[in-house]
């Protein structure tokens, strides 16, 4: 797994480094201490695999860094990792595309189950910001899209989001529809933000509910 910690203090970016590296033997560690950097990074490393992220940096913020990310590579999965537990700072990084929220708080255990399910295309809310009943705002996760919201799925995402209705492994889905499980997991990542939901089982209920399967 290459990973790419994008954070401008050098102490804890080679701390967390060093405890992921340590974690797996096949882990490959990347560290960039600037958003710019981080992004001709991205040009340079193809097979990244997913990006942790301070939302805290110099040049371009965290949250602008997420959204230009997104656009030059659409099928990484970003984690949010960040001193803040602020409820507006967990809403505008899942509302700019974050797929994970971990704040420095927490243990290595929860940072890997983060990632995983980044990896998955699942997003993350640690229990911290659940306890505070982030999820509960219009503006984040419900479940289901919200009144006011347009979804639009392309007609390939709409046949994954059937087959993660009917409940289909994403190694299934990409032998069905002759994908790589990559862009399979690019796809419901993608389906979750248009969808505003963290699993597949809140796609499948907003899925139907917008008349999509």
């Amino acid at each position: 797994m290459k990973i790419l910690i994008v954070d401008d203090h050098p102490i804890l970016r080679a701390g967390v480094a060093k405890l992921l590296q340590q974690a797996g033997e096949n882990m490959v560690v990347i560290q960039s201490s600037s958003a710019d950097e981080a992004m001709r990074l991205l040009d340079q490393h193809l097979d990244l695999d997913v990006v942790l992220l301070d939302l805290t940096l110099k040049g371009i913020d965290g949250r602008e860094a997420i959204a230009e990310f997104g656009k030059i590579r659409p099928e990484l999965p970003i984690v949010v990792l960040s001193a803040s537990e602020s409820l507006r700072d967990v809403r505008d990084a899942f509302a700019h595309g974050a797929l994970g929220y971990v704040p420095k708080t927490s243990g290595l255990q929860t940072l890997l189950a983060a990632i995983k399910m980044a990896l998955d295309g699942e997003r993350y809310v640690p229990p911290v910001i659940l306890d505070h009943q982030v999820l509960q705002d219009s503006s984040m996760v419900r479940g289901q899209p919200s009144a006011r919201m347009t979804v639009s799925l392309t007609q390939r995402q709409i046949e994954v989001l059937r087959y993660v209705a009917d409940g289909v492994p994403n190694k299934v889905i990409a032998d069905k529809m002759s994908l790589s499980e990559k862009t399979v997991k690019a796809h419901i990542t993608s389906i979750f933000r248009a969808l505003n939901v963290i699993n597949r089982t809140q796609a499948a209920a907003a899925g139907r509910k917008a008349g999509l399967i």
